[in-house]
């Protein structure tokens, strides 16, 4: 986890009423950016390790992540860490519009007031895609934008068109959000963020510097870009999970295969050595293929959980994982 001494998690412990004490709290932090909205699970005991997380577009926290925290399999898990759900600004569920003219942060500026001040010991992220768009996707953006509602885009952004067809109680549950939003304008600003975001320069000689699993479902709109990043990144850090029969929320329609691989995830970084694997981890080994689908084919040969002993917790406290979806 970070270090209780400066950044925001260390803010976050100083309003923390009950140390040692497990709590839910919301915070609003003041970044050179603008209001970063927090909402934190767990104590202040500055030995546990963080879990920080981050929505996609037209989601929040909320409804981006708190069904997969709440699954009871991932309840293992949960105990163990200090859980921070963090907002992009203006995006928290009841948060005031910002007024006509609003000048909202690139996303660039809105990593910087997230990363400054943490030491990161994994990465897993969810449908990436570090490329903008080329000058065809953005000639039928362009197009879109005139035919389509901000609500109807940002669907399309999250599910694919079989998904669309395939999971209408789900796509339907997110266009009602959305477009019935009080701060309609908000998600449209961080939607325009986004597509005016740069690319993400990924080759494996400027590589993440900690363990990463690349997440996305068979069904997903960014199945191929999340393909063609982990062919950039280093096979021997790069954890890659294809999801069968999983679109664009993995975490919301197969949160007990994604608790799986996350788990494994954080034995492979040396936490909670003495949990029991469950329907994954049916061989002697103990073991997960680093790129390989949900339903069991294998494609490399690299663990993602590799052995612990003793179930020690690393010395160091100065870590957090992130989670971006």
């Amino acid at each position: 986890m970070p270090s209780a001494e400066g950044g925001l998690l260390g803010e976050l412990q100083t309003q923390m009423h009950e140390p040692g004490a497990y709590s839910k709290s919301e915070h609003s932090i003041e970044t050179p950016h603008g209001l970063l909205h927090v909402t934190l699970h767990g104590t202040s005991n500055t030995r546990r390790p963080a879990i920080l997380t981050f929505h996609d577009v037209g989601l929040d926290s909320k409804s981006c992540f708190s069904p997969l925290f709440k699954f009871e399999e991932m309840q293992e898990i949960v105990k163990n860490f200090t859980l921070v759900h963090i907002d992009a600004p203006g995006q928290e569920e009841g948060a005031t519009a910002y007024p006509m003219g609003y000048q909202y942060p690139s996303m660039e500026l809105i990593s910087s007031s997230l990363h400054n001040t943490y030491s990161v010991e994994g990465l897993v992220l969810i449908n990436m895609d570090p490329e903008t768009r080329g000058w065809m996707d953005w000639a039928a953006q362009k197009i879109t934008t005139l035919t389509s509602s901000i609500t109807e885009q940002i669907l399309s952004h999250l599910f694919s068109q079989e998904e669309m067809s395939a999971n209408a109680d789900l796509v339907r549950s997110h266009r009602d959000r959305i477009s019935k939003a009080p701060n309609l304008i908000n998600i449209e600003l961080f939607w325009r963020s986004y597509n005016s975001r740069r690319d993400l320069i990924i080759d494996r000689n400027s590589n993440f510097k900690c363990p990463v699993m690349l997440v996305v479902g068979d069904q997903a709109p960014h199945e191929e870009a999340a393909v063609e990043c982990n062919s950039k990144l280093d096979p021997t850090t790069t954890s890659f999970l294809k999801m069968a029969d999983a679109g664009g929320l993995p975490q919301l329609t197969q949160p007990s295969k994604l608790t799986e691989a996350f788990k494994y995830f954080i034995q492979g970084m040396g936490y909670m050595a003495s949990s029991i694997m469950t329907r994954l981890s049916r061989s002697r080994t103990a073991s997960l293929s680093s790129s390989y689908s949900m339903d069991g084919e294998r494609q490399r040969s690299r663990t993602l959980s590799q052995s612990s002993q003793g179930g020690q917790m690393p010395p160091s406290p100065s870590h957090t994982m992130e989670v971006s979806c």
